[in-house]
């Protein structure tokens, strides 16, 4: 199922579930509202991913309150809201403006987590002069129970488990099945640890022979290629950028899809069971656009925000 999909079947639901939350109103200026709806993503993303509806009743029903704040917000300061809270940068995420009865909402469509998010901090907000009221603690993992966010349970810790496990059987299957499915006469080669796959461009191509007297070449490490992961290259392009300058992670999701970075092999790597990672290469890349033009992340950012929200 796509996105558009997820959506229309999250706006037209009756009821909230494991996966479609409903808010009625998200107030940008409430540190509850903040609290809540980052709990929520978290939980959602845990449980293999979801929709947030805003403007919503519990029913399913337009609440008639304004959502234009939330539509109008860089989605730069959910990130970095979430990484106050989780230590991560969080950027499975998109804001769709939507309607449902002639009342504009907005969706936000949460991707599945790769491995469980971790609160580090304790998301707490006043409720009034002397009391506070705690959203989330420190340590604490959260998982949808039905239409609720709240504490994992070992059930959730072992669906989780068996969720990754899933998808490496598939991958072994699919392994199989292309084993099965080559020509007649084909044969199985097991090669020595020291040869290991590579997506780089500059990788040496090798032909696999079993002639011993052939010369041996050893792929280049995607490791020792593509070093960076999200949060390192956002570190190094500041560190290369002039002084006074710097980018986040939202304008680095903004390059990414706006140049299609994640489909370049020689820019990004992209292991199965782990987040992409990217080579020094793509960071010369990005420094030297800006130098070439120093609105270079404003206008990917526009443009993102334009067509790929």
């Amino acid at each position: 199922m796509d996105g558009a999909e997820l959506i229309a079947k999250a706006v037209s639901a009756k009821r909230e579930s494991k996966y479609v939350e409903f808010k009625n109103q998200f107030d940008v200026d409430s540190a509850e509202a903040w609290c809540e709806i980052i709990k929520d993503m978290v939980a959602i993303a845990n449980s293999g991913g979801g929709v947030i509806v805003v403007g919503l009743t519990s029913g399913g029903h337009p609440s008639g309150a304004t959502v234009k704040d939330l539509a109008d917000i860089d989605p730069a300061v959910i990130v970095d809201r979430a990484s106050k809270y989780t230590g991560q940068q969080f950027t499975g995420f998109e804001l769709v403006d939507c309607t449902k009865d002639g009342q504009k909402l907005v969706a936000i469509t949460v991707a599945p987590a790769v491995t469980p998010f971790v609160f580090e901090k304790p998301g707490t907000y006043a409720v009034s002069d002397k009391k506070q009221k705690t959203a989330f603690s420190r340590g604490t993992v959260y998982f949808r129970h039905g239409a609720k966010s709240e504490p994992a349970t070992n059930d959730d810790l072992r669906q989780t488990i068996e969720r990754r496990l899933a998808e490496i059987r598939r991958d072994w299957l699919e392994g199989v099945r292309k084993v099965v499915r080559a020509p007649e006469g084909s044969a199985v080669q097991v090669l020595p640890r020291e040869v290991v796959q590579s997506t780089s461009a500059t990788a040496t191509p090798i032909t696999i022979v079993d002639d011993p007297a052939a010369p041996a070449y050893r792929l280049v490490d995607p490791d020792k290629t593509h070093p960076y992961r999200q949060k390192e290259l956002v570190s190094e392009v500041n560190r290369r950028l002039p002084k006074g300058q710097t980018i986040n992670s939202y304008d680095m999701l903004a390059v990414r899809r706006t140049h299609g970075i994640d489909d370049n092999k020689r820019y990004c790597h992209s292991p199965k069971y782990a987040s992409p990672q990217y080579s020094d290469a793509f960071v010369d890349w990005m420094v030297e656009n800006y130098h070439a033009d120093g609105s270079f992340f404003l206008k990917a950012r526009a443009e993102y925000y334009a067509n790929y929200r």
